[in-house]
């Protein structure tokens, strides 16, 4: 059975700024169409009402919360499908990290879609969420403590600290049994 390592913060934080990058491409593309749109469909209409609609601080601010709104709704699905998926988004398949169940299990949508929210709480406070990874023992940020998971890398097979996972399907334990598993582990012993 191949024991993977705990992913560090600084290869877990360039991937988020590889997917950070794409979710901002993806974003901006869509906003232009949005724009494009809106600019064309107030041209064939009257333009005074349009102007007027555009000094209005009231309908501003309603457009900068439906824009901070769509941007929200791209990331929690970005991260909730490829994490859903595969356990890896595009930055993390870049850099050899999978994240995975506390277990070494693959991940539900469920539990990567509590995983996305959970970064909400991670950078709630100065974004003291995500740099608690770095001080960890099992590398993990408040967002993989909230959702029970960890990122390990993928590539990298060793006997350091990490979790086993099995590389073929495994068969669930009765259910009375499962209370009582914790994850496995292993420390370096050199």
């Amino acid at each position: 059975m191949p024991v993977y390592k705990f992913a560090g913060f600084w290869r877990r934080f360039i991937a988020y700024l590889i997917d950070n990058t794409i979710i901002c491409i993806v974003f901006f593309v869509l906003l232009m169409i949005a724009m494009m749109a809106f600019f064309i469909g107030a041209a064939t209409g009257e333009e005074s009402a349009w102007i007027a609609d555009l000094a209005n601080p009231t309908k501003i601010s309603s457009i900068m919360i439906f824009i901070w709104l769509f941007l929200f709704i791209i990331t929690i699905g970005y991260f909730t499908y490829f994490h859903g998926t595969t356990g890896r988004t595009p930055g993390k398949m870049l850099l050899g990290l999978q994240v995975v169940s506390d277990d070494g299990k693959p991940l539900t949508f469920g539990i990567a879609f509590l995983r996305s929210v959970g970064y909400l709480v991670s950078g709630a406070i100065f974004n003291l969420g995500f740099i608690w990874a770095a001080f960890d023992k099992r590398k993990q940020g408040w967002h993989d403590k909230i959702a029970g998971t960890v990122v390990i890398i993928r590539e990298d097979h060793n006997q350091t600290g990490g979790i086993s996972i099995s590389d073929s399907p495994t068969v669930a334990p009765p259910a009375h049994e499962q209370k009582d598993e914790t994850p496995q582990a292993t420390q370096n012993n050199n």
